[in-house]
């Protein structure tokens, strides 16, 4: 199917929109947090003090990412497509919602997004949970059949997986260590375009 027909996209930020600039393992160990446990779980384990101080570092590390974000070549021109077919668009991300707000200012792509349907962590349980994915299907009334979400690690297919949604895997690299989980793979948003 001509991926660009799908009605209802919906969009991880870091790494999938935004030109990957994250070390999560240096942030791991800056936080003082276990290696190889995503960074919201290891915090949600720790007690409340330390876990609000640690959220604190944690926001500010995000905002200074955030504010040098650059696009990935070719999202722009997607995103102005699927603008121009009437295609819904949200952000699902890890992030909180202001700072994804700010990178996708950052980019130049907040005009592709209303902010009512950019959804941080506040919002939905944190992905692989599939709760922001059936949070922006309920909003746009939308057939699981005509939506996809697109993202570069493996929590987004699952989140799409378990919402019974299309996952595009984004990998630049073209390894994709996570193909299992996708439909459909590509190594740059150009590749839409010619399927």
């Amino acid at each position: 199917m001509n991926l660009l027909e799908l009605r209802f996209w919906i969009f991880d930020l870091d790494g999938t929109l935004t030109v990957p600039t994250h070390d999560f393992d240096e942030l791991r160990a800056e936080l003082e947090l276990p290696a190889g446990r995503g960074i919201l779980e290891a915090l949600s384990e720790l007690p409340a003090e330390i876990a609000a101080e640690r959220h604190q570092r944690l926001v500010l590390w995000e905002r200074r990412h955030a504010e040098r974000a650059r696009p990935q070549p070719g999202a722009a021109e997607l995103l102005a497509e699927l603008a121009r077919r009437g295609a819904r668009r949200g952000i699902l991300t890890r992030n909180t919602h202001a700072n994804a707000c700010l990178t996708l200012e950052a980019c130049g792509i907040a005009a592709f997004f209303a902010p009512s349907e950019v959804l941080g962590r506040e919002a939905a349980a944190a992905k692989p949970s599939p709760d922001g994915v059936n949070h922006l299907l309920r909003r746009w009334e939308a057939p699981p059949r005509e939506a996809l979400i697109a993202g570069d690690y493996l929590f987004d297919l699952q989140a799409g997986r378990a919402a019974g949604i299309r996952t595009l895997y984004f990998d630049e690299s073209g390894a994709f260590p996570h193909r299992a989980h996708a439909d459909h793979a590509i190594r740059s948003w150009s590749e839409v375009f010619a399927r």
